[in-house]
């Protein structure tokens, strides 16, 4: 298949002529190796994936690094914990910059070692699976945010998708947009190398066909505030397993997990984090919506879609270099608040599906699937006025609607393809 240029390159090639040392996390399957090959081609590559170099690099890593000398890229690096100090002293015996390029799956284990190791000498990126933007060629790379300057810069180089629900379905692993592989064969194949491999070396998880059942039971709970003793009930384990297991879904990049916003004024603020899939193909998979045109007007449509609009908001955050867990956060709170829509009194909780916090600016966000929004939806933003210290942005309800357009003043709504 062709190679899909990504968002991170330019960044690579920075970070190479400033660090020691380059670290690019991620899933499986989101595609390190082939980012760190195209980007450095002229480098040698070695992965631990291989078992003798796996066992070479944990029992003799200085004579491993002796013969595989930099500039170096090494791939799936957490294999060989023992490894990194000999990278450390390579690092402290060079004034060279670029010398190794590492990549692993599992930051998990990773990051421990190099916070011990590696601290100041390297400079450490995500890849996530493909975001829209990079499927559709468009090389624009600024963070979203529901202001007049995105939206005015956004649409210079925007490419409206012919049909999200496709993109949606089919999720961001590259190994899918060539159309060669079938999907469910894909997917298939993940589920199993996913749990067989990297359960496995995470926490030594035995019972398999269980863990198979608590990854169907997380997909279909998307989008949702994450309710331990909801899931424990439905497969049969305690309350503590899941918790382990959820922890293993968000330590290799499988899940996300968006915590409340905390402000002492919201004191009824639930405190509980919300539970987002990473990858909406793999959602649709393991709750088995096998088309886009089912999932379009199925029951999941509406999560699944909010776990699109949110995963694809952190990719452009990760994208740019930036942490997104600095930025983002949610807000439920346990008051009701009454609405009136199509002439019925609703009473409802309020919510606020993602906040996006900025130089002291918060930006309140609502997703919905719908074609058309509503000022209505929106009527929950007007919570985080209550905050010191905190200035209410411009805020926006991302959904399906045909351009921009102003609900309120301060409030757009914004399709989904402009994320």
């Amino acid at each position: 298949m062709d190679y899909i240029s990504r968002a991170l390159e330019d960044r690579l090639r920075k970070y190479e002529k400033a660090y020691k040392a380059i670290l690019v996390t991620g899933a499986r399957q989101v595609g390190k190796s082939t980012l760190l090959k195209k980007v450095f081609p002229d480098r040698k590559y070695v992965s631990l994936d291989d078992p003798f170099l796996e066992q070479q690099a944990r029992e003799a890593g200085d004579m491993f690094l002796t013969l595989n000398a930099p500039p170096v890229t090494i791939d799936e690096v957490q294999r060989a914990k023992e490894l990194f100090r000999y990278i450390k002293i390579k690092c402290d015996n060079s004034e060279e910059k670029g010398l190794f390029c590492l990549s692993g799956s599992q930051p998990f284990h990773l990051m421990r070692n190099i916070s011990e190791s590696l601290s100041g000498r390297i400079g450490i990126m995500e890849l996530s699976g493909l975001s829209m933007r990079e499927c559709m060629g468009d090389a624009f790379n600024r963070h979203f945010l529901p202001t007049p300057e995105y939206v005015t810069e956004r649409r210079k180089a925007l490419r409206k998708p012919e049909n999200i629900w496709e993109i949606i379905h089919m999720g961001g692993y590259p190994e899918l947009q060539d159309g060669a592989k079938e999907w469910s064969a894909f997917y298939a194949d993940y589920v199993k190398t996913y749990i067989e491999r990297d359960v496995r070396e995470l926490a030594a998880v035995q019972d398999l066909s269980t863990f198979r059942q608590f990854m169907i039971a997380a997909a279909a709970r998307t989008g949702e505030i994450l309710n331990y003793s909801a899931i424990a009930s439905e497969i049969g384990k305690d309350v503590g397993t899941v918790k382990k297991w959820i922890s293993i879904l968000e330590a290799s990049g499988i899940v996300y997990l968006l915590e409340p916003y905390t402000s002492n004024v919201l004191k009824r603020a639930i405190k509980s984090p919300k539970l987002y899939f990473r990858d909406t193909g793999l959602v649709c998979y393991l709750t088995r919506w096998l088309t886009p045109e089912n999932l379009a007007y199925g029951a999941m449509s509406g999560p699944v879609f909010e776990t699109f609009a949110v995963s694809e908001i952190l990719k452009s955050f990760a994208n740019e270099g930036l942490d997104y867990r600095y930025f983002v956060s949610y807000y439920r709170g346990r008051d009701k608040k009454k609405v009136k829509e199509d002439g019925e009194i609703l009473e409802l909780e309020a919510e606020i599906d993602l906040i996006i916090e900025e130089n002291g600016i918060l930006y309140p966000i609502e997703i919905k699937k719908n074609t058309q929004a509503k000022a209505v939806m929106t009527s929950a933003f007007a919570i985080l006025d209550q905050i010191p210290g905190k200035k209410r942005g411009m805020g926006a309800v991302v959904c399906n609607c045909p351009d921009v357009g102003v609900l309120r003043e301060n409030i757009f709504q914004i399709p989904v393809w402009y994320i």
